[in-house]
């Protein structure tokens, strides 16, 4: 039997991490030594590794994605899918501006571990094993970027880290997974359609966006901060549905008035609302104030979506409907 051929670009992360000459844990290994120290991968997969960084996925900008991103669609034919490594603190975002600037239809799979590379107990080996079933597998074909550890496969759009520390750190809010990997195979339980890769814009490190989280009796003062110290948009995460503190509209207005901001909700599953409450500083009065309605994307991932669009230079009504037909697809 042929084995699938994939590509396997290592960033660093956790599964990359062991100890030092000072304390704690830190990358070291590169793709090559991950490969080496997991032989069982060569009876899955004939796997070309590029080691692109020893990064904690806290570091990765959005200029590496993008680079990934050109790795990733530059493979040729014989190339049945890739897989990404990276510290999983940044997984979800990894996944979803993947998930966004691909254009390959073939399995993109990102992937790490919650312990480290000498740990008792650690995952990255089953986790690479995995990741290499789904990204060689025909199945994925057409999925976009998928998110693989713990046996379990999460769409991008939905996937989000829900723990610090538990194997079983990563979940789909609202939804679920889309698949595992049960007796070295995958089992596919839903197909998510895909929105058409979006061009890979150039100096997205020039087009940075805020992100707020308001908690109960927040004045919003840094809503007046932000064009004053270089941002080009901001993402408010609301309360509940989208909600602000009353006194929090008018500064808003303001902000709005200056740079996109998208109303987005610090709740774990669930869109924004866009009709229900009509208070003052609720989604529908905040809507009426240049506010875009967030969908159902959390904050980090409409952040990196609104820093795409603005990179691509979308601005005005096109910015805003661009933004809101990729976050509305979140449920598609």
């Amino acid at each position: 039997m042929t084995l699938p051929r994939i590509l396997l670009i290592s960033t660093g992360g956790t599964i990359t991490m062991t100890p030092g000459a000072g304390s704690g844990i830190a990358p070291t290994l590169t793709g090559e030594d991950l490969l080496r120290a997991v032989p069982e991968l060569a009876a899955r997969a004939e796997l070309d590794v590029v080691t692109y960084s020893t990064k904690p996925g806290a570091s990765l900008t959005l200029s590496d994605l993008l680079a990934i991103a050109e790795r990733i669609d530059g493979m040729d034919g014989a190339f049945a899918g890739a897989i990404v490594v990276q510290g999983t603190d940044t997984i979800e975002e990894t996944a979803f501006v993947l998930d966004t600037v691909v254009a390959t239809d073939r399995p993109v799979v990102v992937t790490g571990a919650m312990r480290g590379a000498g740990a008792p107990g650690a995952d990255g080996p089953a986790n690479l094993l995995a990741a290499a079933t789904v990204a060689g597998s025909e199945a994925a074909r057409g999925l976009g970027a998928l998110v693989v550890l713990n046996d379990e496969v999460h769409a991008a759009r939905h996937v989000q880290k829900a723990h610090t520390g538990a194997p079983s750190a990563f979940a789909s809010p609202g939804f679920a997974p889309v698949g595992r990997v049960i007796e070295g195979a995958l089992h596919l339980y839903a197909r998510l359609p895909r929105l058409p890769a979006m061009a890979r814009p150039d100096a997205v490190e020039e087009a940075p966006v805020a992100l707020i989280a308001l908690a109960l009796g927040d004045d919003g003062r840094l809503f007046d901060a932000l064009p004053g110290v270089g941002y080009r948009g901001a993402v408010i995460q609301a309360m509940g549905a989208g909600h602000l503190p009353a006194h929090c509209a008018e500064r808003l207005q303001r902000l709005a008035q200056a740079m996109p901001v998208v109303l987005a909700t610090r709740v774990a599953s669930g869109p924004v609302f866009e009709r229900t409450y009509g208070f003052t500083g609720s989604e529908t009065d905040l809507i009426a104030r240049g506010a875009i309605p967030g969908g159902y994307l959390p904050g980090p991932k409409a952040c990196l979506l609104l820093r795409l669009l603005i990179a691509g230079g979308l601005r005005g009504e096109a910015l805003r409907s661009a933004y809101v037909m990729r976050s509305r697809a979140a449920l598609a």
